[in-house]
């Protein structure tokens, strides 16, 4: 049996909490089920790297897989990012010396680049695995200031390949229905066929058998009511209102909590907190493995995050939302983020935020406080119709196998 050389490219590092979420999970379902020899070539961050290496490797070698590492370059600016691409072009000219590339999965607008170079030069198919609207991204989250003249003009050169990249690639795979639905509105001639594969979530990990009562270890007492939020903090996540949510949420429930699963610093939480005379004692934050998070997240009575609703967000799907939803925990969130609104519509519509004024909070407030039946068995089902693993890793061969037939 002839094996099909993949080479699978990540701007994102494997041993990132996101790359063991969103990336692992998936090529060790493509690996177990077809005849795909795989090569990951991610960019690692040095100090998150040598706490997981061992782990990363003994798991990529329980699959069969292969791994090459690269260090992610932070500064300087713009050069740092040039000279990673250079890195990943050097390994993939090395590997094409060696053997034959038989597709390569670009995983972000970065390694894309490498990716459009192989398919122009040497005829190797290749997949935008976008990820969001990441130009976009930048400008919105305030990253490429548009006054500046040089991040005008790199801004002007990813949208430009953007569309090099949807009419080059032979896939595309974007997150959500809404970004691909604002893809097509942009009437690109030769636009390549386009999978919308949101953020699975790992059953094996993010189900009810893996929950353990570590509410008394966490200094959470039974009566307590628990408002969790998890996952990183800044640009996207509104912190502010999040907060201001909570702080009218405690004035109804005197017994409210507010627990953050984050590794973040928590002093960022606590300055916030402070400044709107939120009682330190109200707020617990703590980080969290893998394997933990099923427990923690099952502490909590309800779930929050608001995202901001900027354009590029249309592209966004949050990967927390399917790991608590299929812990059957409801979500309090908001409108304009990817394909939130429409899973919220099919089993939770009434803690879907439609602003962010304190009348808004307190009616969403005044529903979970009056009697509200959590409908844990739907939030479930629902879960496991937009995010299951087993559904994306059979979408992500689909496409693997139209390109190479």
């Amino acid at each position: 049996m002839e094996y099909k050389n993949i080479i699978y490219t990540s701007y994102d590092g494997i041993t990132d909490p996101l790359g063991q979420s969103q990336i692992l999970p998936y090529l060790f379902g493509l690996r177990a089920n077809n005849n795909f020899s795989i090569t990951i070539v991610s960019f690692e961050k040095s100090k998150i790297f040598l706490q997981n290496k061992k782990l990363i490797s003994e798991q990529l070698e329980a699959n069969k897989i292969n791994w090459i590492p690269l260090k992610y370059s932070k500064r300087p600016p713009i050069i740092s990012t040039i000279w990673d691409i250079y890195k990943l072009k050097k390994v993939i000219y090395q590997l094409k010396d060696k053997t034959r590339i038989d597709l390569i999965h670009c995983r972000s607008y970065i390694t894309s680049l490498v990716g459009l170079e192989m398919k122009k030069k040497h005829n190797i198919p290749f997949i935008f695995d976008m990820r969001g609207f990441y130009p976009d991204e930048r400008v919105d989250g305030k990253i490429w200031n548009q006054t500046s003249f040089i991040f005008k003009k790199i801004y002007a050169y990813f949208k430009l390949k953007e569309k090099e990249f949807l009419r080059s690639a032979n896939a595309t795979i974007s997150l959500t229905k809404t970004g691909k639905k604002e893809i097509i509105s942009w009437g690109i001639s030769g636009q390549s066929p386009i999978t919308v594969i949101p953020c699975c979530t790992d059953e094996t990990i993010f189900q009810k058998k893996n929950f353990k009562n570590v509410r008394s270890e966490l200094g959470f007492y039974e009566h307590d009511f628990i408002i969790s939020y998890v996952g990183s903090i800044g640009t996207w996540y509104m912190l502010d209102e999040m907060l201001d949510f909570f702080k009218c949420l405690q004035i109804k429930k005197t017994n409210a909590k507010f627990f953050f699963i984050t590794k973040d610093d928590p002093q960022t939480i606590f300055e916030k907190a402070k400044i709107k005379k939120i009682d330190s004692s109200l707020i617990k934050v703590q980080s969290s493995s893998r394997e933990k998070m099923p427990s923690y997240i099952n502490v909590s009575n309800f779930s929050i995050f608001f995202i901001l609703p900027v354009f590029s967000k249309k592209a966004s799907c949050p990967t927390k939302m399917g790991e608590i939803m299929n812990l059957g925990v409801p979500i309090i969130c908001n409108k304009g983020v990817g394909d939130v609104e429409e899973i919220m519509n099919k089993c939770m519509p009434e803690l879907l935020i439609e602003n962010f004024k304190i009348s808004e909070y307190n009616k969403i407030i005044d529903v979970i406080l009056n009697n509200y039946k959590i409908k844990k068995i739907k939030i479930i089902n629902t879960s496991k119709k937009y995010f299951s693993l087993e559904k994306g890793v059979k979408k992500y061969t689909q496409v693997y196998k139209e390109i190479l037939n």
